[in-house]
């Protein structure tokens, strides 16, 4: 801050302040400018019945209801629940990236019935979705 400093010999010119500004870092979420963004971790049921959890923010948490059939690789955008803008006006967003936990061994129950539904046509993935996915790749390489 120019000028502000301590005044300067014989009645000079005052020197600067020099201000020196550490970030902390969050253990959820990664800042990307003003935008803060968040890896949500669902459960496949949670992912396909829909429900709802809690996000941490800065400050707090917030309740976001997951819509029934969210798919992975979904972004969720909190409006105004990022960083202020710290040379103007505004405030950054929370960006939620959905992944869904796929459980790395099962019961014997557990494995009949998902063998079960995977024989339902409900279950199979459509063009669509494979279309969507196959996008969101390539655009990683574009």
């Amino acid at each position: 801050m120019g000028g502000k400093g301590n005044a300067g010999k014989h009645n000079g010119v005052p020197g600067d302040l020099l201000i020196q500004v550490e970030e902390e870092q969050h253990p959820d979420l990664v800042r990307d400018e003003n935008d803060l963004i968040y890896n949500l971790l669902l459960s496949f049921p949670t992912a396909a019945l829909g429900g709802a959890v809690e996000i941490p923010t800065i400050d707090s948490k917030v309740k976001v209801k997951i819509e029934a059939g969210t798919q992975p690789g979904k972004v969720l955008r909190l409006r105004g629940k990022g960083l202020p803008s710290v040379n103007g006006y505004g405030t950054g967003d929370l960006l939620v990236n959905v992944s869904i936990y796929v459980p790395e061994s099962l019961n014997k129950d557990e494995k009949s019935l998902l063998e079960k539904m995977e024989a339902s046509e409900n279950f199979k993935p459509n063009s669509s979705v494979k279309e969507k996915i196959f996008k969101k790749f390539k655009s990683f390489f574009d």
